[in-house]
């Protein structure tokens, strides 16, 4: 899968918050109270099942900053496949250290594993068309999440608002229709900013291929024979990209019709956190 790899710096903030959230103003009393000051361990976080790993890296962020001398084996990378008993990291060290950095560790590797691993099981049904996730991820974690679709083998639409224009059934009520809005997206645009308009009809898409000034279309929400009439109708002059109602069973006639993307939002807002495991 895909070898994407985030500095550090991005996302040392997101586990920083995670820790601070979990272990409060008063840290791990539990730990504190159980664990004879000293003990060392050595643990293994481990797959309970069949998947696609991501969030390793955030995993390994948050037992080095509970504690920098714990010794970290990673075993499994962010995009390497897994199977039921793989370990994917190891790790030895103070007790106390291990037990307090685990949840938030097993937290974003679980999370972000359960993502990667549905992306894999959609890029396949999509083939040879591209699964691509869209904006509805979690609040303050687009960043990972969208990075776990990447090591599913998936693709990103717009990252968020400000990295390219999609006009939507709503801005082109609001613009005055489907000319109106497509000219001032054009005149807005920079020479890098790509125009996507969003059509659920064929009457629309007929009005924006006269129209012109988009590079990309966005089939909203039609069932299969529509789809496959319009591509027809662009005829690769547009990028297209099918959207609404993508379960993993429709996908592989959503792809015959030869579209170019399948935008799906349950990637990033669906996926079951893959089973992991720590232990001691």
């Amino acid at each position: 899968m895909s070898a994407l790899v985030l500095p550090d710096l991005l996302l040392e903030p997101l586990v920083r918050a995670a820790l601070a959230e979990d272990l409060g103003p008063w840290g791990d009393v539990t730990t504190r109270a159980v664990i004879p000051a000293g003990t060392r361990y050595a643990a293994r976080i481990n797959a309970r099942e069949q998947g696609v790993v991501s969030g390793m890296a955030l995993a390994r962020i948050a037992f080095r900053l509970v504690d920098s001398a714990l010794e970290l084996r990673p075993v499994r990378a962010d995009g390497d496949p897994c199977l039921p008993g793989d370990t994917l990291m190891e790790i030895e060290g103070d007790a106390a250290s291990i037990l307090s950095a685990e949840r938030v560790a097993l937290n974003f590797a679980g999370r972000l594993s359960g993502i990667a691993t549905m992306t894999a099981a959609f890029a396949r049904a999509a083939a040879p068309a591209k699964v691509t996730c869209t904006r509805k991820t979690t609040p303050g974690l687009r960043l990972v999440e969208k990075a776990a679709v990447a090591h599913g083998g998936g693709s990103s639409h717009r990252f968020g608002l400000s990295d390219a224009i999609l006009i939507k059934d709503n801005h082109i009520a609001a613009a005055g229709g489907v000319r109106a809005a497509l000219a001032a997206a054009r005149a807005a645009a920079s020479h890098m900013t790509r125009v996507e308009i969003e059509v659920d009809t064929l009457d629309q898409l007929s009005e924006v291929l006269a129209v012109g000034g988009a590079e990309v279309v966005l089939l909203d929400n039609m069932d299969t024979p529509t789809l496959a009439r319009a591509v027809e109708m662009v005829a690769g002059k547009l990028i297209t990209e099918a959207s609404g109602n993508m379960t993993l069973a429709r996908l592989p006639e959503v792809a015959a019709t030869g579209v170019d993307y399948i935008s799906c939002g349950a990637l990033t807002h669906s996926a079951r956190v893959l089973d992991l495991g720590l232990d001691f």
